[in-house]
């Protein structure tokens, strides 16, 4: 991975460019000029590292806001969680004053009375 670093205390130079020369070419045969294969297989190889790099960059770009939905849904479902504990201890509450409730009604209630079965037999 390439990576660009600004260093502002290197001291950069500008190198002078020698003057552009005129050369009399009237009678000079032109031929086709041979063109190195250089150049290209070195654009091919950085056309595939260019490729390449994009490939990984797409691909981090990808994991990146995967990571950042999977964060998301992780604070969503805290929060649910969260929320679905406070109303099990709410109901948990309410329950026990119910729970108590009836039982005072019960025990305040002639038809709920234990009776002593044998007592009234004899």
């Amino acid at each position: 991975e390439l990576v660009q670093v600004f260093r502002p205390e290197a001291s950069y130079r500008a190198l002078p460019l020698p003057a552009p020369q005129k050369a009399d070419h009237s009678s000079r045969i032109l031929y086709p000029r041979r063109r190195s294969l250089l150049p290209k297989m070195m654009n091919a190889d950085m056309d595939a590292v260019d490729a390449e790099n994009q490939v990984e960059l797409e691909e981090k770009t990808r994991l990146i806001n995967q990571v950042l939905e999977l964060q998301h849904t992780l604070e969503d479902l805290s929060a649910r969680v969260d929320a679905v504990k406070e109303e099990n201890l709410k109901l948990k509450s309410e329950n026990q004053v119910l729970g108590q409730y009836i039982e005072n009604l019960m025990s305040a209630s002639s038809v709920f009375q234990t009776t002593d079965t044998k007592s009234k037999r004899k």
